[in-house]
Formats: structure tokens, C-alpha cells, sequence
């Protein structure tokens, strides 16, 4: 099973190139050397600062060194997928051939995680034709197909609505809590920190209580106080901090269902399910919760890795630069005591000539 997810961040700077490419190729990152480069390229050994001096180069030979500078593609392999490193670097590069011909692209398989994934970074300027690199809606659903049938072909699984990894059918809910709540938790994970903890505590609330009054003070327990009027269309939830949350907020970012007639069902479908759901499909949440923590600790750890190395990098050049500085103005200095070194000589030949 893969998830081919696109990255939205920002790619309008030299830096955000910079970073990514510096990001995926870093060793602890893949670990065991799975990286390929497609397109012009001139060094024997891909490295993140050369990458991304041919990435530069191709633009200011085309004159095209603004706007959008990359695409950032991530496919991610299931942690049960029997899947070799060499064999999603393989299918970085099929993916790569089919949708960026023409176009650099940096590929590299990280392998510090429980499961696969692959990092495709691609130069938003052809080496061609000089043309900059657009992708619809309708390309990204072209890039979705195009994965499921890569691992077809490969005898890997495909996602498919309303299964689980090993094609067993979920239960009734269970959909929701795996298939759309926590894959979208993982996928939004640029949203608020605090949208997503609320999101986070009313999955945990949910799962284990029968009524809007145990709802709401399991939500307490967990830090958000609950408003839920009867005269109001929203339920609402607020931190300790002040944050407020509405139901239609968290439904909109993440595909939940969790409005007043939702969570009403819910709790009359746990009653009427009481001792059969507290008994080994609240074990499931608890586990499914546990993971999507995980998931999202997992996002901001990798968002905390990209930051350092931004801030490093920005420290390097600024490094580079104060050397440069230094030596033009030693150079500068130098001039200048040849030029004083120089007058004085002539001043000193023309006194010498008047003496004579």
C-alpha cells in the first residue's frame, strides 16, 4: 500500500530549495546510499549542495529564477509492505520518468522510520525547452493512479475504500477512525497544532463514552471545555489557552463527521453496543489513537529537522559571505598601500630630480 502525497510548502525561495534537497539527502536519512538523480548532472557523487547548484544553474540558463522552484512529491510504503529499498527507489524513478520528463529530479529513500518512503524533488524548470513545470488537480489524480498501479504491478497492495491493509473489511465507524481520520491528521499536519489536539481529544472522548454529558467532561478532562447549546448549531471547544475550535472547523480540516447529529448517533450506537464495543474494539482505539500521536510527533520532529537545517544552512551562507567581505577588503587595503607606496616613491623621485 502506498500514499503519494504532494507538499504544499512554500517553494518560491532559493532557501525552501535548498533545504528540501539538502533534507532528503541526508545520511541519517537514507541510510543505506538509495539516491538517484535524474537529468543534467555533472558530479560523480550526489551531494545536497551540488544538487542544488545544477538545480540553479538550469534556471539562470533559461532566465527563469523566480516563482515556484520544485515539486515535492512523498510516496510512503506500509509498514507490513514487503518492499526493498531498491525497489521504491525504482519506483521513484518510474514515477519521476512519467510525470517530469524533462526536468531534473533528486530522488531518495528514507529509511529511518518504521516504513519506506521516497522523496522526489523536482526542478520547476525544463532542461529542454526552458518551460516551468504546472500540475493541476487533475495531474494529481493521474500521479494517485499511476502509484496504485506501480505496486500492481509489483504484487504490492492498493488502498481501497473500507479495507484494511490486509483486505479485511471494517467494521461499521472503523472507517472513519482509520481510513479517513487518521490518514488525514498525518496529511494536515501544517494545520495548527492546537486544531489538530482537538481533533486528537475528541476522537479519544468519543470512542469511549455514551452520552453528551460524559462527552463533555471526558473533553474537560483532556483540557478543552465544551459548549454544546441546544440553541447553537456548533459545538464548540477552547483551551486552557484561550483557542477556540468549532465542530465544522475540525470537520472541514480533517473529514470528520463530528457535528451534534453525528456524535448524537455515535453515542446511541455505543449504547446500544456497550459491552461488545468496551471490549476488544476499545483496544483498537486506544491503539489507533497512540498511533496518530505518533504520526503527528513523527511531522513535527520532521518539520523541527528542516527548520535546523534551514537555520544552518542560512549560517553557512552568512559564514560565506562575511569571508568574502573580509577578503575584498583586505584586497582594498592592499591596494591602498600600494597606491600610498607608489605616491610616495614619486614624491620622493621628484625631489630628487629638483635637488639635482
Amino acid at each position: 500500500m502506498a500514499v503519494n502525497k504532494v507538499v504544499n510548502k512554500s517553494t518560491k525561495s532559493h532557501g525552501a530549495m535548498r533545504n528540501v534537497i539538502e533534507y532528503i539527502l541526508q545520511d541519517e536519512k537514507v541510510r543505506e546510499g538509495y539516491v538517484d538523480i535524474i537529468g543534467p548532472y555533472a558530479p560523480d557523487q550526489i551531494t545536497w549542495d551540488e544538487v542544488y547548484k545544477s538545480f540553479l544553474a538550469e534556471k539562470k540558463l533559461w532566465n527563469k529564477d523566480s516563482g515556484r522552484m520544485y515539486a515535492h512529491n512523498i510516496i510512503s510504503f506500509h509498514k507490513d509492505e514487503k518492499i526493498s529499498p531498491e525497489e521504491a527507489l525504482n519506483v521513484g524513478r518510474e514515477f519521476a520518468d512519467k510525470f517530469f520528463s524533462g526536468y531534473q529530479s533528486v530522488i531518495g529513500v528514507h529509511q529511518d522510520k518504521d516504513h519506506l518512503h521516497v522523496h522526489i524533488v523536482t526542478n520547476s524548470v525544463s532542461y529542454i525547452d526552458g518551460l516551468k513545470l504546472h500540475q493541476t488537480k487533475k495531474d494529481l489524480e493521474k500521479q494517485k493512479d499511476f502509484t496504485n498501479n506501480l505496486c500492481r504491478e509489483r504484487g504490492l497492495s492498493v488502498t481501497e475504500k473500507g479495507k484494511h491493509f490486509d483486505g479485511r473489511a471494517m467494521e461499521e465507524g472503523e472507517i472513519i477512525a482509520w481510513s479517513k481520520d487518521k490518514y488525514n491528521l498525518f496529511k494536515n499536519e501544517s494545520k495548527k497544532s492546537f486544531v489538530a489536539d482537538c481533533a486528537i481529544a475528541v476522537l479519544e472522548a468519543k470512542e469511549n463514552c455514551c452520552s453528551k454529558e460524559e462527552f463533555i467532561r471526558l473533553m474537560e478532562e483532556r483540557g478543552w471545555h465544551t459548549t454544546w447549546a441546544d440553541n447553537k448549531k456548533h459545538i464548540t471547544f477552547q483551551n486552557e489557552n484561550g483557542d477556540k475550535v468549532r465542530d465544522s472547523n475540525l470537520s472541514k480540516s480533517f473529514s470528520l463527521n463530528i457535528s451534534k447529529e453525528a456524535l448524537t448517533d455515535e453515542f446511541e450506537r455505543q449504547n446500544a453496543m456497550l459491552s461488545e464495543y468496551r471490549t476488544e474494539p476499545g483496544r483498537d482505539a486506544e491503539a489507533l489513537i497512540r498511533e496518530v500521536r505518533t504520526d503527528i510527533n513523527d511531522n513535527r520532529a520532521q518539520n523541527r529537522a528542516i527548520v535546523n537545517a534551514e537555520n544552518k544552512s542560512v549560517a553557512r551562507e552568512k559564514q560565506s559571505v562575511s569571508h568574502a567581505e573580509q577578503r575584498r577588503l583586505e584586497e582594498q587595503r592592499r591596494a591602498l598601500e600600494q597606491e600610498r607606496a607608489r605616491a610616495l616613491r614619486r614624491k620622493k623621485s621628484r625631489s630628487y630630480d629638483m635637488e639635482l
